[in-house]
């Protein structure tokens, strides 16, 4: 009788790399797994990368979020009907930051969509940006749903996202690609040339399909998540380390997940798979904005109704004065001696030198100015209610002193 055979361990899958592997070698990115992909944590520091940002311009690897175009005829209306957004509305080059609900009303994903062509016979075509986690799933929802008329595709890995972000990041793409940026507005996108001009600076154009406009263009949308001045480039995956070569050589600072981390925590930024997973509304979330009720899509009813009753948490900003307590993921949230809540996102702020954190509060316990309390290790501290968010427009730039690194 032979020897009963153990059990064979269970492989995780491999890392996904970014087009931007070489870069982040030659730069000594610290690398992290994170959504399935290996990333740079940081290269010289989270807070000197935070400091560029807040007061110069830094340069991140976002080439693992979805990269997802959905052209055709009904492309809008499949992503009108299974988004908050009325994407059929969208203006040529237009961006719209929604969400993608189950039919309870609960957010499956945060995502970006855009619209790519210019109006024309070349019918509408849109750009939808998940996070990374999310991608395969929002893919197979709208292939699900998607008529004969509308195609699909995915260009993680024949692509790459670069984000450029900091007051001074206008400036150092026009004078680095050649290009005029002054008619892009927030929110807004358009193709760029590759090359840069011989003669008077390149105005933003649109039309071409997205693989199309990658042949010779770059499409720069100015979007981020760090709430400052920003651009997403997406270029080929053969160009993504020249480009990020010829950035970092004009002056910009290589950044990390780190410093994206506590950049988009000061604004009050949502990050999926910890501020919600399935488990929270738009309505909750106090991204009332975002949801536009007048077209029919799913998860309206059940968010009509949360509306109507007004008895739901809301996300709140907490402040918390003692330096040397910081909160987390998962810290509990005190009112007298009964758990209220828990942290979902938290940490120590490089700009405002503090604890801040996000968690979902009971709406009578949601007002500026509430005392609450937080359990860090053993022992409590004090926590204050604070509107969101953290640090508003343009304080940084006028307040900023960069910590040590």
């Amino acid at each position: 009788m032979s020897a009963p055979v153990a059990p064979l361990a269970a492989v995780a899958p491999a890392l996904r790399t970014s087009p931007l592997a070489p870069y982040h070698a030659a730069h000594h990115g610290h690398l992290v797994p994170f959504a399935g992909w290996e990333l740079p944590l940081y290269y010289e520091g989270i807070l000197a990368e935070h400091a560029a940002v807040r007061t110069s311009v830094g340069l991140f690897d976002v080439s693992h979020m979805g990269i997802v175009t959905v052209d055709g005829a009904t492309a809008p209306a499949l992503l009108s009907r299974r988004t908050t957004a009325d994407v059929a509305r969208l203006a040529p080059g237009q961006c719209r930051y929604t969400f993608l609900l189950d039919a309870t009303g609960r957010i499956v994903d945060d995502l970006l969509v855009t619209r790519l062509d210019a109006g024309g016979p070349e019918g509408p075509r849109l750009l939808a940006v998940p996070n990374a986690a999310k991608a395969a799933r929002i893919v197979e929802l709208l292939r699900q749903h998607r008529k004969p008329d509308t195609t699909i595709d995915v260009h993680n890995g024949s692509a790459a996202i670069l984000a450029v972000q900091g007051p001074r990041s206008t400036e150092t793409l026009e004078r680095v690609f050649g290009w005029s940026l002054a008619g892009l507005g927030a929110y807004h996108g358009a193709w760029f040339p590759a090359d840069r001009p011989s003669g008077a600076p390149a105005e933003g154009r649109l039309g071409p399909s997205f693989v199309e406009g990658l042949v010779h263009g770059t499409w720069v949308s100015r979007t981020g998540y760090t709430g400052e001045t920003g651009y997403e480039l997406f270029v080929p995956a053969a160009r993504a380390v020249a480009t990020a070569d010829a950035l970092v050589a004009a002056g910009v600072v290589p950044c990390g997940l780190g410093a994206r981390d506590t950049l988009r925590l000061e604004k009050g930024y949502l990050l999926s798979g910890q501020d919600f997973d399935g488990d929270r509304t738009p309505l909750e979330a106090r991204q009332d904005r975002f949801v536009e009720f007048d077209h029919p899509f799913v998860g309206r009813e059940a968010l009509q109704q949360q509306k109507t009753a007004g008895t739901y948490a809301r996300l709140s900003g907490l402040s918390i004065a003692d330096p040397s307590a910081i909160p987390r993921h998962g810290t509990p949230v005190r009112s007298a001696d009964a758990v209220v809540a828990t942290i979902t996102s938290g940490g120590r702020s490089p700009t405002l030198g503090r604890g801040i954190a996000l968690a979902f509060l009971p709406p009578e316990l949601a007002a500026p100015g509430t005392a609450l309390s937080v359990a860090v290790r053993d022992r409590t501290a004090p926590a204050e209610v604070v509107r969101l968010p953290f640090l508003a427009s343009g304080v940084a730039r006028r307040d900023y002193t960069a910590p040590p690194t």
